[in-house]
């Protein structure tokens, strides 16, 4: 279903639009030039309904920052030091690898600018909080372990 109005009105000359508003018409031009080459190319002809990326899923959902942070805070947790010391270790000989090893920590720049930057700061939130619950139960689970196996050894 297609009209000729466009969805969103040209901001008044005299109000400022907002950064909301600035980033609905963006999206109402970036979708009115792709209906426009849809129906340029002849695909729009067949009466199918017009496919919209899902930019509200990555702008407006609620829960998409905080899933998507956590869970690369996971990955970063499990993923990153695993695969520098792998890499240290195909460089450099394993005594030289370890002594290196700490510098894994100058990746913690990363959620730190996520955090500090005011358009990522709720995913580097998120992110940080992936990173260190995944830490927590890490940690966790292997002092239990070792406790079980010291105190059931004998």
């Amino acid at each position: 279903m297609s009209t000729d109005k466009q969805a969103v009105d040209e901001p008044v000359a005299d109000e400022p639009a907002t950064g909301a508003e600035r980033a609905e018409n963006a999206d109402a031009e970036t979708n009115a030039e792709a209906s426009a080459e849809a129906s340029a190319d002849g695909a729009g002809d067949d009466g199918a309904a017009e496919t919209r990326t899902p930019n509200w899923w990555h702008r407006d959902h609620p829960t998409f920052a905080a899933l998507s942070g956590f869970f690369t805070g996971l990955l970063f947790v499990a993923l990153i030091p695993a695969a520098f010391f792998g890499i240290l270790s195909l460089l450099v000989d394993n005594d030289r690898a370890e002594d290196l090893f700490p510098f894994v920590l100058v990746t913690l720049v990363v959620p730190l600018a996520l955090v500090a930057n005011h358009k990522t700061r709720r995913y580097g939130t998120y992110f940080l909080i992936g990173m260190v619950l995944t830490a927590l139960v890490v940690v966790g689970v292997g002092a239990l372990v070792l406790w079980y196996l010291v105190e059931h050894q004998s």
